[in-house]
C-alpha cells in the first residue's frame, strides 16, 4: 500500500527533525512526505531541505499566510497547498503535525488495518504527552476519535467526504461524514505517538470562541453544543471555557454562519450525537 504524508509546519525548527527522523525509520516507508513551510521565521525550511537531500521521498513546499494561530483554517489551508503538489497514486493519505514522534511500526500497522477491512476509511493511534518524565495519554477526546495531529484516510473515503474543511471542527466533521457515508473508523491503542507540544498551547481568546462556532457549523444545535462545551471545558480543567464556547455558538448563529455540512448531514450528525450520549448514560 502506498501512503503519502502532508505536514503543515510553522516555526517547528526545534521539533521537526524528530518527526522526520521517526518517518525515515518506519518499517514501511512513505512514498511521499511533503512538509508545507507556512511562513516560518526560524530554520524549519533549512532542516526539511537537509532531510530532502538525503531522502528523495521528502519534499518542501513554501506557503505564506498570516502568523496568527487560529486552529483549523490555517493548518488545513497549508495541508491543501501540500495536497496540490502530489499526484493521486496513493492508497491512503495522512495529515500529520510537525511535533510528533511515531513508533517505528506505526504505518506498517495502519496498512494492516486498511488491508484487513475495505470499509475502514480512517485509522490512527493515540497521542501521548510528557508529564513529570512519563508519557501519558493526552486525554482530550473519546477513544473512538482520531486526533487531528495524526489523521490517515483511505483515498476513496477522503474523496467522498470532500477532503478536509479549512475551518475549526475539520477534525470532527471528517469523522462524522465518514459515519454518514458508512465508513468505519479504526483507532489502535497499541500505537503510542509522542506529541511534543500539548494541543492548543498557542490558542488565543479568539480561538476559544472558535470552538463554539465550530459546534454551530457542525450542525449540533444548542443542546448538543451545551453538553459538548461542558464536557470539553471540564476535560481541559477550565470550567469558564464553557461560557466562551457558548458565546462563540451564539455569535455564529446570529450571524447565520454557513454550516460545514448539508442539512441532511446535520440531521444525521445530531441523531448520531444523541445516540452516542444515550449509550453512555444507559
Amino acid at each position: 500500500m502506498n501512503y503519502y504524508i502532508i505536514i503543515p509546519a510553522y516555526n517547528e525548527a526545534q521539533l521537526i527533525s524528530l518527526t522526520l527522523q521517526s518517518l525515515v525509520e518506519q518499517t514501511v516507508l512513505p512514498s511521499k512526505v511533503v512538509v508545507v513551510n507556512d511562513g516560518s521565521t526560524d530554520a524549519t525550511a533549512e532542516i526539511v531541505t537537509a532531510f530532502a537531500k538525503k531522502y528523495p521521498f521528502i519534499s518542501l513546499v513554501n506557503k505564506t499566510s498570516d502568523a496568527i494561530h487560529l486552529p483549523g483554517s490555517k493548518v488545513i489551508q497549508a495541508f491543501q497547498k501540500g495536497l496540490e503538489s502530489v499526484d493521486e497514486n496513493y492508497d491512503f493519505i495522512v495529515k500529520a503535525d510537525a511535533d510528533l514522534i511515531f513508533p517505528l511500526n506505526y504505518f506498517e500497522t495502519l496498512i494492516a488495518h486498511f488491508t484487513s477491512d475495505e470499509r475502514i476509511g480512517m485509522a490512527g493511534g493515540f497521542c501521548y504527552i510528557e508529564k513529570n518524565g512519563n508519557w501519558i495519554l493526552e486525554n482530550l477526546t473519546d477513544k473512538d476519535h482520531i486526533r487531528g495531529a495524526l489523521k490517515a484516510y483511505r483515498k476513496q473515503t477522503f474523496k467522498q467526504i470532500g477532503g478536509l474543511k479549512p475551518a475549526m471542527g475539520w477534525d470532527t466533521v471528517d469523522e462524522l461524514l465518514c459515519k454518514f457515508y458508512d465508513w468505519k473508523i479504526k483507532t489502535d491503542e497499541t500505537l503510542h505517538v509522542k506529541h511534543l507540544k500539548p494541543t492548543g498551547a498557542n490558542y488565543s481568546k479568539t480561538a476559544r470562541y472558535k470552538q463554539g462556532e465550530a459546534f454551530y457549523t457542525l450542525g449540533y444545535g444548542f443542546w448538543i453544543t451545551s453538553i459538548a462545551s461542558a464536557k470539553l471545558a471540564l476535560r481541559k480543567k477550565k470550567p469558564l471555557l464553557f461560557l466562551d464556547y457558548l458565546n462563540g455558538f451564539w455569535k455564529a448563529k446570529s450571524s447565520k454562519k454557513a454550516l460545514l455540512v448539508t442539512e441532511e448531514q446535520a440531521e444525521f450528525i445530531r441523531n448520531y450525537r444523541w445516540k452516542k450520549m444515550k449509550e453512555k448514560i444507559f
